[in-house]
């Protein structure tokens, strides 16, 4: 069978269908592809318990990053931002984790503009931490019991951040 490769969106007024073949009946199965709000859903990615450079394709556009309960602090650079291009990260070990992880943009040129809340389990306080919104260009999220941190590349230089860190030690915003 051929493969199609279009350079528009594409549109059906009546959804999308996956048709797999049994080789040894040839009967056709037909399921619906599963829509999300804004499209297909992606698999989530469980990200190594190690740096790591994301790529647009295999970790942007929906698809849920899932940092593990690391052995070490763990960096996660971001590629060169592309309008539109997002990255969601979401901390998914069982229990509060004794090591950080960092997303980077890789320069601080690339800085990220917004900020994160903050609820700390050791007294319940509840802030919001800010990038200076002109050079920070690492987010490292510190111990966290729990975290979604979400990025959108607002150009082609900088990064929009916002998501929400649980955890006995505030994340915090540096340079390069």
């Amino acid at each position: 069978m051929a493969n199609t490769t279009f350079s528009g969106p594409v549109r059906s007024q009546n959804g999308f269908q996956t048709v797999s073949i049994n080789s040894s009946t040839g009967a056709v199965t037909v399921a619906a592809v599963s829509l999300g709000a804004s499209g297909i859903v992606a698999t989530p990615v469980s990200l190594a318990d190690g740096n790591a450079s994301l790529t647009a394709a295999t970790n942007g556009g929906g698809v849920v990053n899932i940092v593990p309960n690391g052995t070490q602090d763990n960096t996660y650079t971001l590629p060169a931002p592309v309008a539109g291009q997002s990255f969601t990260f979401v901390y998914g070990g069982g229990a509060a984790d004794a090591t950080d992880f960092i997303i980077n943009t890789g320069s601080n040129t690339n800085y990220f503009i917004g900020g994160v809340a903050f609820h700390d389990t050791d007294d319940g306080a509840v802030s919001v931490l800010f990038s200076d919104g002109n050079s920070n260009s690492k987010l490292q999220v510190n111990v966290p019991a729990a975290a979604q941190i979400t990025v959108l590349a607002k150009d082609g230089t900088n990064w929009q951040v916002w998501g929400t860190v649980v955890g006995a030690t505030a994340p915090a915003f540096a340079d390069q």
